[in-house]
């Protein structure tokens, strides 16, 4: 048996795997957890597309200032040194390589590292584009957090995806639930995954083929 990992364990491994000196987007859902956990060895600044450059981490116990929010809308601290800025900056800094790595939620990875986060095409849903467009073209690396499966059990990591597209070939990893998973050359490549699940589970849940690193890590 084994126990898939909470949003906030998937957001602590994103958080030690961050180098130091990074300049780092983090978008909605799971990547807002992430300034919560980063290392306290190392600087890591934090860029919100709202217009914050060095963003701390949220206090729920902060009066409310619709100022210093996240892409999330929930209320963040801002560290010494930080800045605010307006959107034309903010986004200037997202489309001309200013950007380190993104981190985006996403409803579907395909085997090329396509990504679709925006709209998931039924009637009901609301789209919502953001800044993400301008993120997977303008920062150095994609990183996408994310459950491994919907809530209906379909695979969310597939051979092609059947969403409208966000970027084509523009993720570099994905981190799931179950697995840290590294898109390459040679394909989808696992390099971690958790204590108990075995390969042939993880590709039972996932669409795309995936490929085996010799050195995989139990999480």
């Amino acid at each position: 048996m084994y126990k898939k990992l909470s949003r906030a364990d998937i957001a602590r491994l994103v958080a030690a795997d961050i180098p130091d000196g990074c300049y780092v987007n983090l978008g909605i859902g799971i990547p807002t957890l992430i300034a919560q956990y980063l290392p306290d060895d190392r600087e890591v600044i934090l860029h919100t597309e709202n217009g914050i450059v060095g963003m701390g981490p949220g206090d729920s116990d902060a009066p409310l200032d619709l100022d210093l929010i996240n892409a999330s809308k929930e209320p963040v601290t801002i560290i010494p040194g930080s800045s605010i800025t307006d959107h034309a900056t903010s986004f200037a800094m997202m489309r001309g390589g200013h950007i380190d790595l993104t981190v985006l939620g996403a409803f579907q990875v395909s085997a090329l590292g396509d990504l679709a986060n925006w709209d998931t095409g039924r009637a009901d849903a609301i789209p919502a584009v953001g800044g993400a467009m301008d993120l997977v073209v303008g920062a150095k690396k994609v990183y996408v957090t994310m459950e491994h499966v919907t809530r209906e059990g379909e695979p969310k990591i597939v051979p092609d995806c059947d969403y409208p597209l966000t970027g084509k070939s523009v993720v570099d990893r994905i981190y799931t639930d179950l697995a840290i998973i590294d898109i390459t050359n040679n394909g989808l490549l696992v390099s971690a995954m958790v204590q108990g699940l075995t390969f042939d589970n993880l590709q039972a849940l996932t669409a795309a083929p995936l490929k085996m690193n010799k050195d995989v890590v139990a999480l």
